[in-house]
This record gives structure tokens, C-alpha cells and sequence, in this order.
């Protein structure tokens, strides 16, 4: 991601900051997976691109700190607001590309919908090294469809994402504000696809689970050996 790819990133954050939430979306559809990929306990997670902290205040649950960046400095006043009644939660304004992680310190890393802003062999080399042996790493994502399963996969999607939508929301889409901002970010986005992620982590993260989900995403669950 370049500097003006960066500030065009953070602007649409900014503004889908301010788009009223919906109390669902497709990301947290898959937050009790995620969540249940990582360790019971922990003493310090890292919650990358954290958005407005709904996965950050997940985390508080079973983290005795839990740090949150994002680039966006509306989705962290945001995430502010939502988690004051949470003081083990720390939000940051941070671009990820240039801050300093801690060596073998962490005990679990998630990135949710965050990675395919950035390269993910450069972040995944960062991760590995800030992760105690013994950490794991969740990350939940957006892939290009390329094989015959993908586009299979995301055609079954659109009628499952609706109908969960409904039960979830009571909308079967969501509100034209909120169309209207993820369209417009949407033009600056590009994904890997699932060939290229594997072929990432069978390099950097060896015998790393990586899975394929019904509603555009993928995941990627990696324990650091001991």
C-alpha cells in the first residue's frame, strides 16, 4: 500500500466511521470462529486494523491487555466511545506498515478484513516474529474468486448473506448510506486469491490451517511452535 493508497484508505474509513451501525455485518458473522481459534487466556492481543473495537471488546474477554490499531482516526474515536467500560482495551491511531512491533511479546494477533490493505508476506514476517513461540494468529479476510469453487461458493453467498442479513437485521440489504460508502471504498480494493494466499503461507507460516468460507472470506489460524 503506497502513501496516497494509505490517505485514500483512511478517508473511506473515516467516513464509513460515521455510517450508523447495524448491529451485523459479514465480518462479525465469522467473530465466534475467530474468536475460538485463539487461546483461552491471554496476556497481551493485537488487534490489527480493530475498525470500531467489536472484535477488540471480544478479546477483552480472554486478554489481559488488548491493543487496537487502526488508520483510521474516526474508527478509533469511535472505538473509544463504544469500550469506555472496558480498561483492559487500548486504541491506537497507527499505520501498521510502520509500527514498531514488539519482539515475542504477543500471545495472539487478529486482523479482520484488514490484511488485503496490505502486503501480507511483509505483515506476515512482522507477525511471526512479535508472537510468543506458542502464540497463534487469526486473521479473517477477503479473496479474489478464481476457481471454479470460489465463484460456486459465492454464488451460494448471496442468498445466504441476505437471509442471514434478514434474521440478524431485519433489512434484507443494508441501508443506502451504508451501500453507497462500501461501494465507493470498495473501487479501491484488491484481494489475493486463494492460490496466492497459500502459496504466502506455505512459505512464511508452515502448517498454517487456511479455509475457505461460505460468505467471501477466508482464514488463516497459525501457532508459532514452541
Amino acid at each position: 500500500m503506497t502513501g496516497d493508497r494509505a490517505a485514500t484508505v483512511r478517508m473511506d474509513f473515516d467516513h464509513l466511521a460515521l455510517v450508523p451501525d447495524e448491529g451485523w455485518d459479514v465480518n462479525s458473522h465469522y467473530h465466534g470462529f475467530v474468536l475460538r481459534s485463539l487461546p483461552p487466556h491471554c496476556s497481551y492481543a493485537l488487534d490489527i486494523g480493530c475498525g470500531t473495537g467489536a472484535f477488540s471488546r471480544l478479546l477483552a474477554g480472554r486478554a489481559e491487555r488488548v491493543l487496537g490499531l487502526d488508520l483510521s482516526p474516526q474508527m478509533i474515536r469511535v472505538a473509544r466511545e463504544k469500550s469506555k467500560g472496558y480498561h483492559s482495551i487500548e486504541f491506537r491511531i497507527a499505520d501498521v506498515r510502520q509500527w514498531e512491533f514488539p519482539l515475542q511479546q504477543l500471545d495472539c494477533i487478529v486482523s479482520i478484513a484488514t490484511m488485503h490493505h496490505l502486503s501480507l508476506g511483509d505483515m506476515l514476517l512482522k507477525i511471526r516474529a512479535a508472537l510468543r513461540p506458542g502464540g497463534v494468529l487469526g486473521i479473517l479476510d477477503l479473496y479474489q474468486a478464481q476457481s471454479a469453487a470460489d465463484f460456486l461458493t459465492s454464488a451460494l453467498a448471496i442468498p445466504a448473506g441476505a437471509a442471514l442479513r434478514l434474521l440478524r437485521t431485519g433489512r434484507l440489504r443494508r441501508s443506502r448510506e451504508a451501500r453507497d460508502a462500501w461501494a465507493q471504498h470498495g473501487l479501491h480494493d484488491h484481494y489475493l486469491t486463494l492460490a496466492q494466499v497459500h502459496a504466502v503461507c506455505a512459505s512464511l507460516l508452515p502448517g498454517a490451517q487456511i479455509r475457505r468460507h461460505l460468505l467471501w472470506r477466508y482464514s488463516i489460524v497459525w501457532t508459532k511452535p514452541a
